[in-house]
């Protein structure tokens, strides 16, 4: 009788602990996300508090963004251990989405050359598009993100063993062009977007940390953050990158 009195005990101390750190789990999210809030004025989109007059399917769009994005966050917390930083948001991706190097094609399964279901990118909730279906009606498709998910699962790694972020979290467009456009965020932005990228780094203190382009290497160096360099994909470097992450992963997995 005392060894199963022992063991109920030992059950309801075990599941109070995971609650707590569930709940702490959510709080350090919550507040990592509220960070987010802060963009700087100007061409630039804030995916997760600001509405997409044009192409957002309506007023709910930045809650079901922010909804994902803390799902996708949560489900990685204490479990990824690479850390993949890319320049900024793009409005085919993460603009939509509200998940970095992430489109709504893939979040949606959507993709036909990666293929990805929802539970994937989270557990707790369904994945939903924001842009407007007459915009695209399969969701958009961001090249960046189909090759940069393409890749790293093809070298063996599980969905929630990597997280990727952006050293500019928020979206920088072109103004003439509008919100359909990209554009390289400038240096204040970059440096508003620095507080950010730590918080981050703290978040997800990854044994591993690879910068995607030349940008993303020079705001982990501002931080002293030991990074791996590799050729961001686009604009042709699709192939290097897939060489030079590769050969990371190669030199990772030999050293565990």
């Amino acid at each position: 009788m005392n060894n199963v009195r022992g063991r109920v005990r030992f059950w309801i101390l075990k599941r109070g602990i995971r609650s707590v750190l569930k709940f702490m789990s959510a709080q350090s999210i919550e507040s990592f996300v509220r960070l987010l809030q802060n963009s700087p004025s100007g061409a630039v989109f804030n995916p997760w508090w600001q509405v997409d007059e044009q192409n957002d399917i309506g007023r709910n769009a930045p809650a079901i963004r922010r909804n994902q994005l803390q799902s996708y966050l949560g489900k990685r917390l204490r479990k990824a251990n690479f850390a993949v930083i890319g320049e900024a948001v793009g409005y085919r991706g993460g603009h939509f989405s509200g998940i970095p190097m992430t489109s709504e094609r893939l979040l949606l399964g959507r993709s036909k050359k990666v293929r990805l279901k929802s539970n994937d990118f989270f557990s707790d909730i369904n994945p939903r598009r924001t842009s407007k279906p007459e915009k695209c009606p399969d969701g958009f498709s961001e090249p960046t993100a189909t090759i940069v998910w393409g890749t790293l699962l093809r070298l063996g790694l599980k969905p929630a063993q990597f997280v990727v972020w952006n050293a500019f979290p928020w979206h920088s467009f072109d103004s003439r062009r509008g919100m359909l456009s990209n554009r390289m965020p400038n240096k204040s932005e970059r440096a508003a977007g620095l507080p950010v990228l730590k918080a981050f780094l703290e978040l997800f203190p990854c044994d591993q940390v690879v910068a995607l382009g030349k940008i993303a290497a020079a705001q982990l160096e501002q931080l002293d953050v030991n990074a791996h360099c590799v050729r961001h994909p686009a604009s042709g470097g699709a192939k290097l990158f897939r060489q030079q992450m590769a050969a990371v992963v190669k030199k990772v997995t030999q050293q565990l």
